[in-house]
C-alpha cells in the first residue's frame, strides 16, 4: 500500500532533511525532478527544444521548485515565460536561475503555450485560488501549442487551490472550483491526501511521485493508504489440494424481495464471483435466484439457511417488519456481516442499537453519501476520510464509503483509499454486486479492512472493463467480475 502523509507530517519531515543537507538542495532535487517529467511530455509534443512554456508562479517554495524547473527546461532550448501571480514575493534566487538561463517574466500568457507548469501554491496553500488566480486557472483550457492541442497542464506538488489534508475543493463565485485541474502532477516526496481522495483527486490527472529523500524521515501514521494490486493479490486466499466448498469458506446472502428480486440475483452473483465455495440465499426472491444461479442453496428464511461463515444482508430487503425480523436474525448469527442499502435505513431509528453494540463478530457498513447522512445525522462534509473514521469508531464497524475514491476506515481509526473508482458505477444496483463480493471474502476469512479494501478495488476495475463495451449495467459489472478476478487465481 502507498502511505498518505499530511501536511505538518511532510513538513517535520522535510525539516529534518534539510538539517543534514546543503541549502537549496532539497528545492534542486524538486525541480530537477520536476524538469525531467516536463522534459518526457514534450517529447510528444515535438522536444523540448523550441517548446512554448508557461509557468504560473505563486510566492514560497512552491514557486522557486517551478523557477527552477523552468530554467532547466530554457537551458535545453525551451522558450519559458513566468507569469508571477504576486509580484514582489516570487523566489528571488529562483527568478534569478530562470533569467539567467533566458527565461523571461511577461504580464499575460503568450499566444501559443505547449506545457503550462502550475505552481501557483503548494501545500501551504489553504482557501482555493483567489480571484486573479482562479481566472487563470479557468483559462488553462484555452492555451493551445505548436501541434494545435491544448496545452498540457502539469501540476507542482498538488493542484493550486485544493484542500491538501482533505481532498475538497472550494467553489468560487463563479461556481467552478477554485482549483487547477492538472493533466499530471509531480508530488515531491511523498503522497498527500489531496492527490488520492476526495473531488481534488481527479483535478490531479496522473499522479508521478519524484524521491527527494523524505523516506526515513516521514514518521508517525499515515492520513491513509492507498491499495494497490499487490495488496489484493496477497489478500486473495489460495486454494490448496485439500480445498473442499465448506473449507473455503460459506456465504449466505439475505437481500432481495418479492418486489425487489433483482437486488439478490445481484447481490449472489457478486457473492458467486469471491473466493468463497458456497453460496446460501434466504429471502423472498429464492425462485429468481436459484433461477439465475442453479449452484446456490436457497431458503425463505435466515432461520433456515444453516450455516455460513458471513452473512450479507440488507439489498432490496424493504424495510417493513418483516425485514426486521431477518436482520435481526443476521445479527443474532456470531459471524462477519456485511450491511447495506435496506438494512442500514433499519438501523436508522436506534431500535437495533443494542444487536450491534452486543457483537463480538465483525461489521461492515457500505453506505452511500445519502445513507451516511442518515445515519450520522450529518453529510461526509470536506474530509471526507475524517467522517468515515468517526462514524466507524461510533458504530464499531469498518465503513465503506461509496464514491469515487471510496473510503474505508476501522474503528481503531485506520483508513484506506481505493484508486479504482469510476463514474460508470453510479448506476443502480452495482452497489449490491459490491456487497455480495465482499461478504464472500468475509466469509473466506479476510479481515474486515481487507475484505472491504479488496471488494472496492475489484468491483471498481469491473466498472471500468464493464465501461469499456458502452453505457453500464450492474448485470454488466457483476459479469466482468470474473475476468478481472482471473489473474488472481494464476
Amino acid at each position: 500500500m502507498k502511505a498518505v502523509w499530511r501536511v505538518a507530517d511532510v513538513r517535520a519531515a522535510e525539516a529534518g532533511l534539510m538539517a543534514t543537507l546543503p541549502p537549496g538542495t532539497l528545492m534542486a532535487r524538486a525541480a530537477a525532478g520536476l524538469a525531467r517529467r516536463c522534459a518526457l511530455l514534450l517529447a510528444d509534443r515535438g522536444g523540448v527544444y523550441g517548446a512554448r512554456v508557461l509557468l504560473l508562479v505563486g510566492s514560497g517554495d512552491n514557486g522557486g521548485d517551478t523557477l527552477y524547473a523552468g530554467a532547466h527546461l530554457a537551458r535545453r532550448g525551451a522558450a519559458v515565460s513566468a507569469l508571477l501571480v504576486t509580484p514582489g514575493r516570487a523566489h528571488a534566487e529562483g527568478l534569478a536561475a530562470l533569467r539567467a538561463a533566458g527565461g523571461r517574466l511577461v504580464d499575460r500568457p503568450p499566444a501559443v503555450v505547449d506545457l503550462v507548469l502550475d505552481g501557483i501554491f503548494g501545500i501551504g496553500g489553504t482557501g482555493g485560488l483567489r480571484e486573479t488566480a482562479e481566472q487563470l486557472a479557468a483559462s488553462l483550457v484555452r492555451y493551445c501549442g505548436r501541434d494545435g492541442d491544448r496545452a498540457t497542464v502539469v501540476a507542482v506538488d498538488v493542484p493550486s487551490g485544493v484542500a491538501v489534508d482533505t481532498g475538497h475543493v472550494p467553489l468560487a463565485a463563479s461556481g467552478r472550483p477554485a482549483a487547477v485541474r492538472a493533466d499530471v502532477t509531480v508530488a515531491f516526496g511523498a503522497w498527500k491526501p489531496a492527490l488520492v481522495v476526495g473531488p481534488a483527486a481527479p483535478l490531479a490527472g496522473q499522479v508521478e511521485l519524484v524521491d527527494i529523500g523524505l523516506g526515513p524521515w516521514l514518521r508517525g501514521t499515515p492520513a491513509l493508504q492507498v491499495v494497490e494490486w499487490s495488496d489484493v493479490v496477497g489478500w486473495w486466499p489460495r486454494l490448496g489440494p485439500s480445498s473442499e466448498k465448506y473449507s473455503r469458506g460459506v456465504v449466505g446472502v439475505a437481500t432481495g424481495s418479492r418486489t425487489y428480486p433483482g437486488a439478490a440475483v445481484l447481490s449472489v452473483a457478486g457473492a458467486l464471483a469471491g473466493p468463497t465455495g458456497l453460496v446460501r440465499y434466504a429471502g423472498g426472491a429464492r425462485s429468481d435466484v436459484v433461477r439465475r444461479h442453479p449452484s446456490v442453496i436457497a431458503t425463505d428464511r435466515v432461520a433456515g439457511a444453516g450455516r455460513v461463515q458471513a452473512w450479507v444482508c440488507g439489498s432490496g430487503l424493504g424495510t417493513g417488519e418483516q425485514a426486521a425480523a431477518e436482520l435481526r436474525a443476521v445479527l443474532a448469527a456470531p459471524v462477519p456481516v456485511v450491511l447495506d442499502a435496506d438494512a442500514l435505513t433499519l438501523l436508522v431509528d436506534g431500535s437495533l442499537a443494542d444487536r450491534l453494540r452486543d457483537r463480538d463478530a465483525p461489521i461492515v457498513v457500505t453506505p452511500h453519501d445519502r445513507e451516511f447522512t442518515r445515519l450520522c445525522g450529518e453529510e461526509p462534509g470536506a474530509d471526507r476520510v475524517a467522517a468515515v473514521l468517526r462514524l466507524a469508531a461510533w458504530m464499531n464497524a469498518t465503513v465503506l464509503l461509496k464514491g469515487d475514491r471510496t473510503v474505508i476506515g476501522t474503528p481503531d481509526g485506520r483508513a484506506y483509499v481505493n484508486p479504482t473508482g469510476s463514474p460508470a458505477l453510479a448506476t443502480g444496483g452495482t452497489g449490491d454486486v459490491l456487497a455480495g463480493l465482499l461478504g464472500s471474502l468475509l466469509a473466506a476469512g479476510l479481515a474486515p479492512e481487507q475484505a472491504a479494501a479488496t471488494a472496492a478495488y475489484l468491483h471498481g476495475l469491473a466498472g471500468r472493463q464493464a465501461a469499456r463495451g458502452g453505457p453500464v449495467t450492474a448485470p454488466d459489472v457483476a459479469a466482468a467480475l470474473r475476468p478481472v478476478i482471473a489473474p488472481l487465481l494464476d
